[in-house]
């Protein structure tokens, strides 16, 4: 599934990213990495998006969000 459809208050492992190379390695620098962990804080109508990873606060825009695969985080 893509980020755009997580629901806030769940938390997901990133599966894969597939933005522009230098926007990917830009989320990698701030810690947004495949088998990661990413908390859906907020969703906005118009899809943007408040996700938490790596201890920190983001907002992402819904072209970015619709690019981020995810998979619902087991509980261990």
């Amino acid at each position: 599934m893509r980020l755009c459809e997580g629901v806030p208050g769940r938390t997901y492992t990133v599966r894969a990213i597939q933005l522009a190379m230098q926007m990917e390695r830009r989320l990698e620098a701030l810690g947004l990495t495949p088998g990661g962990a990413i908390e859906v804080l907020n969703k906005k109508p118009h899809g943007a998006m408040i996700v938490k990873f790596r201890g920190s606060r983001f907002a992402l825009g819904r072209s970015m969000t619709e690019k981020i695969l995810i998979e619902e985080a087991t509980a261990k």
